[in-house]
Formats: C-alpha cells, structure tokens, sequence
C-alpha cells in the first residue's frame, strides 16, 4: 500500500497519499483522519480518451506536460527547456506539529520542499520551496505556496473588495465551471483584492488565505471530476525570479482554517510577536491627524495631551507633519529629521510631556516613499525604483525607495533607530501610501518581489534594535493587512475612512480573519472629514468601542459636555476590553435589515452592541437571538447596563423598558428560542447591552451620563 499522511487535528485535516512519481495525490480535506485502506489504491479509470495510465485529478501543487491538464500551480524552464516538471522519490520527514515532504525531478534537476503545518487553533498551513540543482539558470514563472481542496458539488464563494476608504466589502458567488482567478499587482496587500476566501460546499465551510504583502495570485480550478482546488501564492513579474545554481525560492505561507475563531485565535496565539511575549491591554489612543494634519503647535500639542489624559487616553501618536519641512504631502518624505522650524528643541519636550502625563508616546513614519522634492532623492536619485527610458510616475507626489539597495535600507534604519534610540517611543505607525509602478532595480529587472522581503527585513530589523516597540500597519488605511505583515506588526490601520456609518460593513468584514483587538477604530470628529455625515457621540464611540479603541480629533475642540460624555465611553471600553478582547469570546451576527450585531462573551459577562446603519424596511425588528457559541453558556441573565443613557429608539414598550432596566431576567436557552425584543433604533444609532448572570453583583449599573 502507498503511504498515507494526515496533516491537522479533529475533524479540520489534509490527508494525502505520496506517489512513486509525480504530486502528492489529495485524499480529502477538512475530514477526519483517514485510515489506511486498499480502496486508496485503486486507480480511477478515465474516458476512451483520457491517459491509459490513471493520472489522479486532485494533487498538491500540480504541474503540467504529463497528462494533468488543469492548471498547473508551478511553472518554469531553462530558456525553454526544462518546462516539464516530474517529482519522484518522496520522503518525510517531521513530527506531528511539522511535516517536511522533499523530492526532486532528475532530468529537470529541480528539487521540492513542501512544508505543512498542524496549528492548535484549528489551521493547516503549507508553503513550497524550488531548488535549481543545475550549473544553469531556471526561469520560475510561477511557484504556488499551497493548493487546498474542495469537494465536488456546489460551491458558494465569499470574497472581499473595496477601495480607499471602503475597505473589505464581502462578496458572494457561486463558482461555475470555469477558473476563479483573483490577482493583485500594487505590491501591497491591495484594498480591492484582499488575499483571503471562504468557501462553503456540502455545509462545510472553510477559508484561506496567504500571507503575504506583495502581488499576490488566487485560483481556483475545477478538475476533471468536478472537484476543486485553490491554489495560493506570489504572482510574479515576468523574469522577476531566475535562480542561479544552488538558489532556492522560498514561497509565503498559505493557511486554511475551519471559521473566524481558528483564524482569531491563530492570529493571537502564534503569529504576533509581543513586546514581553504577551499582550497588554489594548491602550486608548489619541492620533494627531485629523485633529492637525501639519499644522503642529507645540503649546496645542502639549494642551491635547494633558487633556486627553484627562479623560483616560493611554498612547499620544504623533502623526505625518514632524520631519523635514513638511508643510503638506508634497514634499519632505525621505528626510526624517526633526523639523527645526516646528520644534527648534526637538521632540524631547513633547515626548517628555506625554510620558510625564503616564501616557506612551508613538510616532509616524512612511519609510518606504520618497518625494521628489526632498533633499534625499536630489541626493539620491537612483535610491527610487525606475525602469531606465520610462517616466517616474508619481501617485500622491510618491516615488518608493529602492529597499534593496544595502544603502537605502540602512539609511531609513539609520533614521528611524536615530529617533527610537533619543525618545521614549512606545509605538511606530507604519505608513505605505501608494502602489508600486515601474518597480525595477538597477540592474533593469522587476523588483516587487525583492522590495516586499526587503520592507520585511527592515521591519525585523527595528524590531530586533527595539524590540520593546510595538508597530502598526498602515497603507492608506487598510491596504496591507495581511498575515505576512502581522508578524511583524501588533496593530492595523483598518480603514482611513473614520465614518462609522462606513466601519460597520469594514470591520465586520476584516474581523473575518483578524482578531478585534488588532483593528484599530478610532472615534473621530462630526461632521465626518471623510463622508462630511454628521453622528452623534455615541454611535462614533460604540462602532468603534470592541476593536482597539482610539480618538482622531483635536480634544481641545469639544465642549464640555462632549468630553464627558467621550470620557464615559473611553473608561466604559477601559472596563470591558478584558471581555471585548478575551481568546474566543467575540461574535458576529449577520446583518439583517441594516442592523449590524456584534459583541463578546465570557462565563461571567456578555456585551453586545447592536447598531442600526440605514433605516429598516421592516416594521419592527426581528428578536435577537444570539450565536450557540454564546447560548451554550447558558444559565439566567438579566441585562444591568446600557448606553447611552437615552437610546435613539423610534418607539419603546413598557416590557421592553423593564427589559432594558434590567428588571426581566432571562435564560439563554429561553432567547435561543424567543430572541429578544428590543426596540428599533433610529438609523445610524447604536445600543450597548452588558448582561451579567442573574444574581451577580450590579456594580456596573448607573455608570451612563444622566
């Protein structure tokens, strides 16, 4: 009988059958364990047309030219030879947690690594290494990190677009016969194009995505027996990947995993890398943005600070607007010292009095760009990727430094450790605010590739100098998010669009495959100084209040009642983050008739916000049942605290009050049938319940504003 390996635990597993020659053959995916059996070993027979040898339709990573005629998910030749690949002599190697299958092609004298991976949470996680072990150069058109299957039958597909300012809008489908192909080629993780998909087929559902910042390529094949296979990987410029002898390709990591929660707790237990090994809590941040762009006043600084200390604001980041003579976006990006002219001291008085209020301070940088009008790129005009003989196109008056340049990356080192080593610096907003175009080197070949391990190798570079910094991800927003830059981040920029009528479809889409506490949503100014919508309060606070709360206005500019009122909010996030951010605890409902319903629950606590976006159709909303991860609780519950303090509800009953009140207990089991009935909100609107077991202490109750 042929070796059978099982790759994952419980009933998420790859099991796969390693041939004499050719792919390892997939046996079933997202199953239990297979046994060994002879029926594994029986050759599938094809049509009078078909091959006389049995060719199996499934494999990892297949490859073309020998009767496979899908398509094939590694491509290559030695200026036209060599085109066929044909791997044999497979061996294993590994533990449970690991399995390493090596094998080579004799006469293309390639060899193969294929990484799998059991990870706690529930994920199986694959990636391909291509060794050239020939005196001449091989051309790798195309190297998929990993291919999972899908059984045949009906596929329904969920993917994720967007824009700036509107990112990771859900989209579903059912995949017809042909090939699904999502490519992105910004050199960054995109905001129309994010690398992840659910699949649902035979009610089992699962996704993938891959972890990467770069171009980035998604396919799905329908093979000859009508099952399906979806390949993840790098897409690769034409000549971009030529290994000389001995060089290896080393591909990103490609993970699928069974729901939210296993990518949630994945995300949490294994790929962030935290300061002191754990995280802290989640701190309240005040950006300077919004409330200043450029214009950066010393004494108003100081003034924002010791009044967003005042009412509970944690981190101080101080954003674009402090180097060079950065007077607007056109110029300046490249020369990262401190502008003389808006701090003739230095930032130590700013940072001095941040921390001196108990507050971490955190800095903006955008390492990656340059402007044409700074002093670096008159310097350094070969520092910017060009194509010789083709016009340096700008976007947002950007050019992107060449990071594979030894020179150019210990330059921004040089810069960045410079201010980290000089100032009590807790937190670095990583900024990245265009695509890349014209991405070649001096050597004239396309440089994405290289530039995306680059940008990652200064990163472990910071963090390895300051290791007790932590990092957030920006790029424009939302667009690079993924789980190659969260290894080396803490934090993302969900979306530059601050709109919380916008946030809910963002953030319900991104918390899909990444954790609430990672998203950072800030509470900002009304009107909106994106969409011009104007919102009380409370529904900004609200949206934002289950993720990593943070506050993008000038604390100086709200009345006194607004800064109480924003107060009440933050010191309410301060006292629930444990359960908002708790391993497993946080839900998503479905929205139905535009009501969004989110929340987290814990043995001894349930919150839930639920926050109307455009007005119902419906004359009153459904009763809300909440998930069976939160029913199985079970137990009685009353409700003992609500905000705000008077609900924007169209109208409200009597029962519906006492409910409120907290005087009609309930059992979840009861709710898991009935649901309960809360009154319709206003549009645009938003409610906070905590729910707490009946007989518990009702120390939380009263906390609102009266």
């Amino acid at each position: 009988m042929s070796q059978i390996l099982t790759i994952g635990q419980g009933d998420f597993t790859l099991n796969l059958r390693l041939p004499e020659l050719g792919m390892p053959e997939i046996l079933s995916f997202g199953t239990r364990a297979v046994s060994q059996s002879a029926v594994f070993d029986i050759e599938r027979s094809s049509r009078v047309n078909g091959m006389d040898v049995a060719v199996p339709a499934s494999v990892l990573l297949p490859t073309g030219g020998m009767g496979f005629f899908g398509w094939p998910a590694i491509v290559g030749h030695r200026q036209g030879r060599d085109f066929i690949l044909q791997f044999g002599a497979w061996t294993v190697e590994g533990s449970t947690e690991k399995t390493v299958l090596r094998a080579v092609d004799g006469i293309a004298k390639i060899g193969i690594e294929i990484t799998l991976t059991s990870h706690r949470p529930g994920l199986v996680s694959m990636s391909t290494a291509l060794t050239n072990q020939s005196e001449t150069p091989y051309q790798l058109d195309r190297c998929m990190a990993a291919t999972f299957p899908v059984p045949e039958g009906q596929t329904e597909l969920t993917s994720f677009t967007g824009m700036w300012g509107r990112e990771f809008q859900t989209r579903s489908e059912t995949l017809g016969n042909g090939i699904w192909l999502q490519e992105s080629r910004r050199g960054r993780t995109s905001h129309d194009r994010f690398p992840i998909v659910f699949l649902e087929n035979a009610g089992r559902r699962f996704g993938v995505t891959i972890g990467w910042s770069g171009n980035h390529q998604m396919v799905i094949d329908r093979a000859d027996d009508g099952r399906r296979l979806v390949h993840l990987g790098e897409l690769f410029e034409p000549g971009e990947v030529i290994l000389g002898p001995g060089e290896t390709y080393q591909s990103p990591v490609a993970y699928a995993g069974a729901d939210a929660e296993a990518f949630h707790a994945f995300v949490r237990e294994e790929l962030l890398d935290w300061p002191g090994g754990a995280m802290s809590p989640r701190p309240v941040t005040l950006n300077t943005w919004e409330g200043n762009y450029f214009d950066h006043r010393m004494p108003s600084l100081k003034a924002q600070a010791t009044a967003a200390a005042k009412i509970g604001i944690e981190r101080f980041v101080l954003d674009d607007g402090w180097f060079g003579k950065r007077d607007d976006d056109t110029t300046s990006l490249g020369d990262w010292d401190i502008d003389a002219r808006k701090y003739p001291q230095g930032l130590t008085p700013l940072v001095d009095h941040v921390t001196g209020l108990g507050m971490q301070f955190g800095i903006w940088f955008e390492p990656e760009m340059v402007n044409p009008t700074s002093q670096l790129f008159k310097t350094h005009p070969d520092w910017a990727l060009q194509v010789e003989g083709r016009p340096l196109l700008q976007s947002r008056t950007q050019l992107v430094l060449d990071l594979t340049q030894a020179d150019v990356a210990d330059y921004l080192f040089a810069k960045i450790d410079t201010i980290l080593a000089h100032h009590d610096v807790s937190y670095i907003k990583w900024d990245m605010n265009r695509d890349l175009t014209h991405a070649g080197g001096r050597d004239g070949k396309a440089k994405i590739a290289a530039q995306t391990r680059a940008v990652y190798a200064l990163m472990d570079r910071v963090r390895t100098a300051h290791p007790n910094v932590e990092i957030e991800s920006c790029a424009s927003g939302g667009g690079r998010i993924d789980f190659g830059v969260l290894k080396r981040t803490h934090r993302v920029w969900t979306s530059d669009c601050t709109d919380a009528l916008e946030r809910l479809e963002i953030q319900r889409g991104a918390s899909l495959f990444i954790p609430p506490e990672i998203l950072g949503s800030h509470i900002s100014a009304s009107p909106n100084h994106q969409t011009g919508r104007q919102h009380s309060l409370a529904f900004r606070a609200l949206v934002a209040m289950a993720y990593h709360l943070g506050v993008e206005l000038n604390p100086l500019e709200l009345t006194s009642e607004e800064t109480a009122e924003l107060a009440l909010y933050i010191e309410t996030y301060k006292r629930l983050r444990g359960v908002l951010h708790a391993p497993g605890a946080n839900f998503h409902l479905q929205p139905t008739d535009g009501r969004y319903v989110w929340g987290a629950a814990t043995p001894e606590k349930i919150v839930l916000i639920i926050a109307q976006g455009p007005q119902m159709v419906g004359e009153q909303p459904a009763p809300l049942r909440l998930p069976e991860s939160v029913a199985r609780l079970g137990g009685a519950w009353t409700i003992t605290n609500t905000l705000p303090a008077k609900p924007e509800f169209i109208r409200i009953s009597d029962g519906q009050k006492k409910l409120l009140a907290g005087d009609v207990g309930f059992t979840l089991s009861d709710i898991g049938i009935a649901g309960l009935p809360l009154p319709t909100l206003r549009p645009e609107s938003a409610l906070l319940l905590e729910l707490e077991r009946a007989g518990e202490s009702r120390k939380d109750r009263n906390l609102q504003p009266s």
